[in-house]
């Protein structure tokens, strides 16, 4: 638990505006003091952004400078604007305005709609599949619900990225799309829900940023009342705006520059709704006035997670990864991130619940473990692993895997299809009678090439599919019957209790949560990064989707993989790519010369070459764990440790940290400096081989290590030099 994440629920009111001010560290005071012109705020993972602009508008209104009614906040979800107004009220401003992009817009278009257009507002239609079936049949083009949904998809991205039906069909294939009919059927269909929706007078909520645009773009009057009302803004999540929401944002301000922006490129994970960083990463060519402030300080996750973090970030490619901040942990050191590699999908989901009922018996509640995977049809064999091992478990964002249309249809078909199997004489086994059966239903032997609704299902039904190959492995004599009565007791035994419930999620559902305990799983390649991500832009996206979450974890963070899908299988699974260099044993892909993060691989600084295995240096078996390659030997075997000498360094660390203004481990981690005290190295050569030490490190601290190993003091010359950011560059090297 950090004191940033897990603020008192009644904070006692500020008595002043300078009191809003305390407890931030200087970089959020720096953002909290910048109340005029252009402001950007980059902000990593953990770094209490929430606390940083909520402090700024609280400053400025208890200190006169802004007027609570003048302020609009604008974040990406209900829940998170909620939390805003929540902190604000603590804080002593409780007339800012916190919303949604849409749920803003939509209020001022209530407003100006009998002024601006006249006569009753459209109703706003709450679900747009309905028509956009209808759309279909009156096109005579036949969607399942599944490609329903996937259109549904298409027009949503179509509108906040301003393509008409015209434009579609060019602009999915610049994007390259994977579009779920022909683009000349996709547009066809916009086209026609469009008509149904102005022959029956209703909006969607895309129209709500569409309509608000519109009004202020016409009609100047109605415009200069929203800006004489608003004079500040701040936009939370900058890196996930649209181009209709940037659109909006500009006519709010019109030609003002009074915006504070908050975002982090590398949590740009929802580009396929068409979010882009684009907006966030050229703010400053747009104002090139603005001020700038990078918060980097992670207050959520341990030196350990956040080392790996930065590690997943190093190997990034492209606009965004140019643009990646170097995070450093604020919290005491933890448990090194544990790599689990398992011969089948069923053991690593066991290995999973193993795991998490140990931390549960250590005293680490339920509601603080996470389970994430890539894709919402790897949760059934984890709510079995779960329920098997009694631990209650809850679903987010998707629904419980035998409650899904497609499982519960296919249960309902395999049923029919059992008390129809009559025939003593019945030669197919179960496995080939359950994919007779499923193939009716959108299953087949190879997964659909695209993404979304089509995918989703394939991967259900595949679930089945496999399901009943292990249960006929296990039950040779078994009947369809058989088959289908343990599906009914899998489902009845996964109706576990909510309430501290292990969280069971997507990587993308995860996005602005926490836990004490995250377990990411299925990290193998095809699945992370997707098979269907084919363009360097698709995979960096697969890669930032996998930091967002490393970063979701406080304390414990497991990286799993499994070398075939089911018990028995030829093990010819690969890792994911983004574990090369980060997990022990392994190099980074492409020799780029960049370092690994952390989690046992050693990080490299420049074009250093990595070096081979670890050995212990006393019994000399080959290392793989984290910690015990840094100490350079295992942890059982003999250690001869100079305590006084061990006592002597972290004494000087101490001094080295207080002189960067930085956190101990940023000089030495405790292990490296263990490895020192029981190596106590003659030289710098000898020095070098130390994990931890770095050429930077040695070149800026070697000396005075040396002396210390030589029972000497070092040399007053020897103290350190370079700036902060140079010292967060090395932390956990």
């Amino acid at each position: 638990m950090t004191a940033t994440t897990h603020e008192s629920l009644f904070p006692a009111l500020p008595d002043s505006a300078d009191a809003v001010l305390d407890g931030l560290d200087p970089e959020q005071r720096a953002v909290a003091t910048a109340l005029h012109g252009p402001v950007c705020v980059l902000a990593g993972a953990g770094t209490g952004k929430t606390r940083a602009i909520t402090h700024r508008i609280a400053y400025g209104v208890r200190a006169g400078i802004l007027q609570p009614t003048s302020v609009l906040a604008v974040t990406f979800t209900a829940r998170a604007a909620g939390e805003m107004r929540g902190r604000l009220r603590q804080l002593g401003a409780g007339g800012v305005q916190a919303r949604t992009f849409h749920s803003a817009a939509l209020r001022q278009l209530q407003y100006f709609w009998p002024r601006a257009i006249g006569g009753e507002m459209p109703r706003l239609l709450e679900r747009k599949v309905q028509l956009v079936a209808e759309a279909g049949a009156r096109c005579r083009i036949r969607l399942d619900r599944n490609e329903l949904r996937d259109v549904t998809g298409e027009i949503e991205w179509c509108k906040v990225t301003q393509t008409v039906p015209e434009e579609y069909a060019t602009a999915a294939a610049k994007t390259r799309r994977d579009v779920p009919r022909d683009p000349a059927e996709v547009a066809k269909i916009y086209t026609t829900y469009e008509q149904l929706k102005r022959d029956r007078g209703v909006i969607d909520f895309e129209d709500v940023l569409l309509l608000t645009v519109g009004v202020l773009q016409d009609r100047p009057d109605v415009a200069d009342t929203v800006r004489s009302q608003y004079q500040h803004f701040v936009v939370d999540e900058y890196q996930d705006v649209s181009p209709l929401q940037q659109r909006l944002l500009e006519l709010w301000l019109g030609g003002r520059d009074d915006l504070c922006v908050v975002g982090d490129a590398s949590q740009t994970i929802y580009s396929f709704t068409g979010a882009t960083p684009d907006y966030l990463l050229g703010f400053r060519s747009r104002h090139p006035d603005a001020t700038v402030v990078k918060l980097v300080r992670d207050y959520r996750s341990t030196p350990q997670v956040v080392g790996l973090a930065n590690g997943l970030l190093a190997q990034a490619r492209g606009q965004a990864a140019a643009h990646r901040l170097e995070l450093v942990s604020q919290r005491e050191g933890g448990p090194e991130p544990v790599y689990a590699e398992y011969s089948d999908e069923p053991a690593e989901a066991e290995g999973a619940a193993r795991r998490i009922k140990d931390l549960i018996a250590a005293g680490v509640r339920p509601s603080e473990i996470a389970v994430l995977y890539r894709i919402n049809a790897q949760s059934e064999v984890y709510e079995q692993a779960l329920a098997d091992a009694g631990v209650p478990y809850q679903l987010r964002g998707a629904e419980r895997f035998f409650e899904r249309p497609e499982v519960r249809e296919a249960g309902l078909l395999l049923r029919g299809a059992a008390r129809a199997s009559t025939d003593p004489g019945q030669t197919e086994t179960v496995p080939e009678q359950v994919r007779a059966v499923l193939s009716s239903r959108g299953w087949a032997s190879e997964p659909p090439s695209g993404s979304g609704a089509v995918r989703d299902r394939w991967e259900s039904l595949a679930a089945l599919v496999r399901l009943a190959e292990d249960f006929a492995a296990a039950r040779q004599d078994a009947t369809l019957s058989d088959f289908v009565a343990e599906l009914d007791e899998r489902a009845n035994a996964q109706h576990a209790p909510t309430v501290e419930g292990v969280t069971l999620g997507s990587l993308h559902a995860a996005k602005g949560l926490e836990w004490d305990a995250v377990f990411l799983v299925g990290l193998t390649e095809g699945t992370l990064p997707i098979t269907y991500a084919k363009t360097d832009e698709q995979v960096e996206e697969e890669r930032r989707l996998l930091y967002v979450g490393v970063t979701r974890a406080r304390l414990h963070l497991s990286l799993s993989w499994a070398l075939s899908r089911s018990p028995g299988g030829r093990g010819g699974r690969k890792p994911s790519r983004f574990l090369d260099g980060l997990r022990p044993g392994s190099a980074p892909r492409g020799a780029r010369g960049q370092g690994a993060g952390a989690g046992g691989a050693e990080r490299g600084s420049g074009g250093r070459k990595r070096r081979g295995p670890v050995l212990c240096r006393v019994c000399g078996r080959t290392l793989s764990e984290a910690g015990e390659i840094k100490l350079m030997r295992c942890e059982d075997c003999p250690s001869d440790l100079d305590e006084a000498l061990y006592e002597r360094l972290r004494a000087w660390r101490m001094e080295q940290a207080k002189a960067l203004g930085q956190p101990a481990y940023c000089v030495f981690t405790d292990k490296t400096l263990l490895a020192i005290a029981e190596v106590r190295p003659d030289g710098e050569a000898e020095l070098s081989q130390i994990a931890g030490v770095g050429a930077r490190k040695l070149d800026k601290f070697g000396a005075d290590v040396l002396a210390l190993c030589a029972g000497l003091e070092p040399g007053a010359d020897q103290a350190p030099e370079g700036s902060s950011e140079e010292s967060e560059e090395e932390a956990e090297k």
